[in-house]
Parts: structure tokens; C-alpha cells; sequence
């Protein structure tokens, strides 16, 4: 048996989860070479949140970030994660911007790019796995991992069936809440090993102080590659620790290969960075323990902050506890949707509105009846028939592709931002986040012209998956 493959997440989801995406380029920049050097199979660098964040809150352009890693990480395969139709974004985008967006990540330096949909539904799968493909990528398939009547092992298998069937160079496990138990995962992966024939990767958080013990039983089944964040910005929300991984395989069947004298190289350098967010507080310290809401309620840690976050902006933070118990059962009523952008999103407001309201379903977003109408995708159990009846006016439930239904939006796009158009990348920047993408363009000609423009805006991190 190989040795464990391991992906390095401090680029990206480690510090997405532990400091709502606040990491800058320049903080990374000086360690690049030695993690180019410690024998990673990949570092997850850009993708989820990092897009938005980075030009919402840091003035940085994603895009000059991805160049700027490539130029230095010249032997490390670079890796993201793209929400399918959802990109990188919080709904669904057209097949134009789509494949757009999936070419230019590809050709300015991302080699893997993991694919997920919230549902699960591969229908929201297929322009992404298409176009990573053509523009020869490594196309990785991720099953949203989560617990409910509905979410069997033989519905993972079939879902990586699917993904084989659709090209996937290998898969990916992704367990967003920390809810994948130690011999579930034995169970699961053993299962997957038997039934298709490409690597297979497992991804957990430590949300609930299950995953190195998950990781290890799935090492124990056969998985090719496991998901790790060095020790500075490891536990907690984020990834367990890289080097207590290596150690625990150190002179196994399973040995990465890896040196902990390299490795402490690079935790060296995280540690003040570390200690930075700390002292500033953008880092705080409750999340590096473990929390059991997770398993109770199967609320991950980004959506918990922006539950704390919304109740907290109505004046209603002695609400949590009610909300918390609120979420299962609008998750039940919509079908067992995994809690990940955005469904965590959608479950999770329309659960403060029914405890805020008094009155359950008396306050339907927009969002919740486009759910409601298949426009994000096939639930994976049914909707409850009354739940339907309570909206108003839900029409036709749409059982096709999502991206179907949405005209192309390239052209459109490039007309209204023209004036800032400075590369081509810029456009697809824009078809993203239109308003964000503005208000970026104007401070970058702003600090290019020399005219004084306002800050970073400090408030509270872009959360999820």
C-alpha cells in the first residue's frame, strides 16, 4: 500500500475556518518555497471564500494571488474548491461564467479543482467537471458528507458513481461539520474502495474532536489522501494537525515521506502569524475548542457564526439555543439538505425568522421558495408537502439542471464594468460579485492614480465552505 497523500490546507480552509478567510498574500509568500519543498501532494490555496474575502475585505485581487503562489510553488500541485454552479459564490451562475471562471483558474495555476454541490445533486456538477476537463485539470469529485435518514452509504456510493461516470480523476469525502465518525468513515471507505477505481481523499474539520481519529481509521481503509493544516492553524474549526499525521505514520506502510524538521520550518513561521490574529482577535479562541452543537445540532462552524451574527444584529442573541433546535427541523421539512453554501445559508435563515417571528414560515426568503422550486437542485429527501403548501405561490417544482434555466451573463457583464476593465479575468470578477467587484476595481485605480481611497472594511468574515 502507497504512502498517505497529504493536502495542506493553510492556504485556504484553515484559515478560512479559524479567521474567516483574513490571511493575506504577503503573509504567505515568505514560506512558500519551503512548503513547495516538504513533499505535499497539493496546497489548497484559493477557492471557497478566499475569492470574496480577498476582495472585500483585504483589497487584494484573487487572481494575482493564484500568479503570484504558481511563480514560486513550481513542483506542489495547487488545488481549490469550487461549489459547482455556485463557483465561488453563494447561487447559481450561468454556464458561460461557468466555464469562464473554470478556464482562467485553470490556466493562470490551478492544477486540482475539487467540486462539490451543497445537494449533492451532480446536475449542478456537470459544466464544471466539463470544463475543468478541457482545460486540463485534475477534476476531483467531493460528497457533501452529512447525517439523516436519507444519507446512506449506498447513497454516497452512488453519488461517487456518478462522479466517475462524469470524469473525476479521483474523489474526495468531504466532511464540512466534523460529523464523519471513526468507524463510519472505516465502513464507507472500505465500501468506495471496492466500488470504483480512483484515489480517493478524505477532508474533515475538528469541530467536533472526531477527525484525526476519523482520519486514521480511514487511513486503516485504504484512503489515498487526507486533508491536513499545520500545527499553528490546525483543531478547532479547521483541519487536523499536519505534523501529528505524519508522525503518527512515521516508519508505517502508510508514511507520507514527509520530515518533521521540514514541517517545523513552516509551523515556525504560522506561529506569530498565528499569534497576530490572536492579539488582534479576529482569531478567537473558543473556536479552537470543540463544540458539541455540532453533533447535536449538525451545525457547522461558519454557519453557528453567522447564526450568532444575524441574532445578534436583531438584538435577539438569547435566541441561539431556540435557533439551534430550529435548524434540524427545517432541515427535515426541506429534505435533509447538508448544512454547506448555501444551503446552511438557506436553512439557517429561515430558522432565525421562524423563532424571531413566533410564528414558523410566516417570513419566506426568496432564497427559500427558489429552494423550495428545485432552482438550486434535487433535495436529497422529499420536501415535506406541507411545508410547500405554507409558501406562497411556489409554482411548478423544476426538476431539470439548475444552470438551465439562467441566460449567459459574459457579455452583459464585460459591458457594464468596461471602464474598469484592466484583464480579462476582470469580467468573470465581475459576473461573481458585481457590487464587491466594483467597489475593488475603484480602489485599485484609485491606489494606481495615486487618489486617497478608504480601507480594508473591518467587519465580521465571509463564512462557509
Amino acid at each position: 500500500m502507497q504512502g498517505i497523500k497529504i493536502t495542506e490546507t493553510v492556504l485556504r480552509d484553515a484559515h478560512q475556518s479559524l479567521i474567516a478567510t483574513r490571511m493575506t498574500t504577503d503573509e504567505m509568500m515568505p514560506i512558500l518555497k519551503a512548503m513547495d519543498e516538504a513533499g505535499y501532494y497539493s496546497l489548497e490555496m484559493w477557492g471557497g471564500a478566499t475569492f470574496d474575502a480577498a476582495l472585500r475585505f483585504l483589497r487584494e485581487d484573487p487572481w494575482e494571488r493564484l500568479s503570484k503562489i504558481k511563480k514560486v510553488v513550481v513542483k506542489t500541485p495547487l488545488q481549490m474548491l469550487l461549489r459547482g454552479q455556485n463557483l465561488v459564490g453563494y447561487k447559481h451562475y450561468a454556464d458561460d461564467v461557468v466555464t469562464e471562471f473554470v478556464q482562467r483558474a485553470v490556466g493562470n495555476g490551478i492544477d486540482i479543482v475539487r467540486i462539490f454541490d451543497a445537494l449533492n445533486d451532480l446536475g449542478n456538477l456537470e459544466t464544471a467537471f466539463k470544463a475543468v476537463k478541457k482545460a486540463g485539470g485534475h477534476a476531483q469529485g467531493a460528497i457533501a458528507y452529512t447525517l439523516s435518514p436519507v444519507h446512506t452509504p449506498e447513497l454516497f456510493i452512488s453519488c461517487a458513481k456518478g462522479m466517475v461516470e462524469m470524469g473525476a480523476d479521483s474523489l474526495c469525502i468531504k466532511d464540512m461539520s466534523g460529523l464523519l465518525k471513526p468507524y463510519a468513515a472505516f465502513e464507507l471507505i472500505t465500501r468506495l474502495k471496492q466500488e470504483v477505481d480512483i484515489p480517493i481523499h478524505l477532508h474533515s474539520h475538528g469541530t467536533t474532536g472526531l477527525a484525526s481519529m476519523t482520519y486514521l481509521k480511514g487511513i486503516e481503509a485504504g484512503v489515498d489522501g487526507i486533508d491536513t493544516a499545520i500545527s499553528p492553524f490546525a483543531l478547532g474549526t479547521s483541519q487536523p494537525p499536519t505534523e501529528s499525521l505524519v508522525a503518527t505514520l512515521a516508519g508505517t506502510a502508510r508514511d507520507s515521506g514527509m520530515s518533521l524538521d521540514h514541517l517545523k520550518t513552516i509551523a515556525d513561521y504560522f506561529n506569530p502569524i498565528k499569534e497576530k490574529y490572536l492579539q488582534s482577535k479576529v482569531l478567537n479562541p473558543a473556536i479552537l475548542g470543540i463544540d458539541i452543537n455540532a453533533l447535536v445540532y449538525q451545525v457547522p462552524g461558519g454557519m453557528l457564526s453567522n447564526l450568532i451574527s444575524q441574532l445578534k444584529e436583531l438584538g435577539q442573541s438569547d435566541k441561539l439555543v431556540e435557533v439551534l433546535r430550529e435548524v434540524p427541523r427545517v432541515r427535515k421539512e426541506m429534505g435533509y439538505p447538508p448544512l454547506v453554501t448555501p444551503t446552511s445559508q438557506i436553512v439557517g435563515t429561515q430558522a432565525v425568522l421562524n423563532v424571531i417571528t413566533q410564528k414558523r414560515y410566516a417570513q419566506v426568503p426568496n432564497e427559500v421558495k427558489d429552494y423550495l422550486r428545485g432552482l438550486y437542485g434535487r433535495p436529497p429527501g422529499e420536501i415535506d408537502p406541507e411545508l410547500l403548501s405554507l409558501i406562497d405561490g411556489p409554482g411548478e417544482v423544476f426538476t431539470g439542471r439548475p444552470g438551465e434555466t439562467l441566460p449567459p451573463r459574459l457579455a452583459s457583464a464585460r459591458e457594464a464594468m468596461k471602464e474598469f476593465l484592466e484583464q480579462p479575468e476582470d469580467v468573470v470578477t465581475y459576473a461573481l460579485f458585481p457590487q464587491v467587484a466594483l467597489d475593488y476595481f475603484k480602489f485599485r485605480r484609485a491606489q494606481k492614480y495615486g487618489i486617497e481611497e478608504e480601507g480594508p472594511d473591518g467587519e465580521a468574515g465571509v463564512h462557509g465552505v
